[in-house]
């Protein structure tokens, strides 16, 4: 029982080694300072290098008491709640409910309440605000303009006000989510972007997970029996809003499955965007400049240019394509893109050449992605044309499966057996 598992991890602390008990005593005195900037960076030596993720959190609620809160997504970051729980101390939970989220998240809501005998604390979007921009732009705006409009509005602008009433919050960051936008997360820090009542305006942010992996993370839970979002059994790992979340492949980082239409350094929600540092963004810009080209066998696929691609589509009304071809629009370092290598080739490769379909690549990324978003539907990668012989214009692939059979069946449902 929730109970009993809390008796005896009480017990494992109070029966831990001199060498732990120093620790801890060390970082509560630090804790209790004035909360500077270069303090906290002080604390977090001693948290993160020495302390658990119990340690921290029992840190964290012992310090600020009432005036902290630990911000719940519905994902497994339930882990903190569980941990908040075996501390035997008093705490608070927030979720911020978007109107967007998976029934599975709703769900889960409930069961942590009901599990834990808590009471969540729910932020919603402000309505005026909300209407207006749904009225103006549409329910799948994010599509096609990015996700950062969206999430201002159904989630950082209440989580804003929620942070206004506090001097700290907890969240379930971990470095190894999304290598380049998640490597700098201390287990404790001022945070960089949102303000309390901390000093007047400032806001104390713990990450008790930082150093915890994924495999770790879920050992912690299955060990103790916490519930869980239903979503994660079906490849969900990162989840947010339904429109936003899909599971990941195996290998994948975890923040794969968010926004994927989008750069990988864009990948923040505006929640933990002080993350991502200007060398951080110039060292991840570095490495889609610099990632290795992909869709290279050239026997197979063929190379097209912004003004090759610009003749195709500026032919006059009634100009028909001369032949069957198929084109990729691709950037050679999203996951997706290099997933679907294979496939295409193969494809190219066998039905291609069985069947005349010219197969060919077009790199719309970084100076050519506004110019393949206007004039080639580009909305993700990887986008796939079909330009279909003696009619105008191209076809665009609408579903994500990417395998062999699907793109022949794609093209054959156009030009026929």
């Amino acid at each position: 029982s929730s109970s009993s598992s809390s008796s005896s991890m009480m017990m494992m602390k109070k029966t831990s080694s001199k060498k732990s008990s120093s620790r801890r005593g060390n970082a509560l005195k630090v804790s209790s300072s004035s909360n500077t900037k270069q303090e906290t960076e002080n604390k977090n030596e001693i948290l993160e290098k020495t302390m658990t993720p119990l340690e921290i959190m029992d840190d964290a609620l012992k310090t600020y008491g009432d005036d902290i809160a630990i911000a719940f997504s519905g994902a497994e970051d339930v882990a903190l709640i569980q941990y908040a729980h075996l501390t035997n101390r008093p705490y608070r939970v927030f979720s911020l409910d978007t109107g967007r989220l998976n029934p599975e998240t709703y769900e889960l809501f409930d069961k942590v309440e009901k599990h834990f005998n808590i009471k969540i604390e729910y932020c919603i979007p402000n309505e005026e605000k909300l209407e207006a921009f749904v009225n103006e732009k549409g329910l799948f705006s994010f599509y096609e303009d990015g996700h950062k409009e969206c999430c201002g509005i159904r989630k950082v602008q209440p989580l804003r006000k929620k942070l206004s009433t506090l001097k700290a919050w907890i969240t379930g960051q971990r470095k190894d989510q999304s290598p380049g936008t998640r490597m700098q997360v201390p287990a404790i820090q001022l945070d960089p972007a949102f303000q309390g009542i901390l000093n007047g305006n400032e806001l104390v942010k713990y990450n008790p997970l930082t150093n915890a992996t994924s495999q770790e993370v879920w050992d912690f839970l299955r060990v103790m029996s916490t519930p869980v979002n239903a979503l994660h059994s079906q490849g969900y790992v990162s989840i947010g809003c339904a429109p936003c979340t899909r599971p990941v492949t195996p290998g994948q980082q975890e923040r794969e499955g968010r926004w994927w239409w989008e750069n990988a350094s864009d990948k923040e929600c505006g929640l933990h965007s002080g993350n991502l540092s200007k060398e951080e963004k110039d060292k991840q810009d570095k490495r889609e400049e610099d990632a290795a080209d992909i869709f290279t066998d050239a026997s197979a696929i063929s190379v097209e240019t912004r003004e090759s691609m610009q003749k195709r589509i500026s032919r006059g009304a009634g100009v028909k394509n001369e032949e069957n071809e198929m084109i990729v629009l691709y950037a050679p370092w999203c996951p997706f893109c290099q997933a679907m290598e294979g496939s295409f080739t193969e494809s190219a490769q066998t039905y291609g050449k069985a069947k005349n379909v010219r197969y060919s690549k077009f790199r719309a990324d970084q100076d050519e992605k506004e110019w393949s978003k206007e004039n080639l539907s580009l909305s993700s990668f990887p986008t796939i044309l079909f330009f279909p012989k003696g009619r105008e214009g191209f076809v665009k692939l609408g579903g994500e499966r990417r395998d062999v059979d699907s793109l022949q069946i794609f093209i054959e449902s156009i030009i026929g057996k």
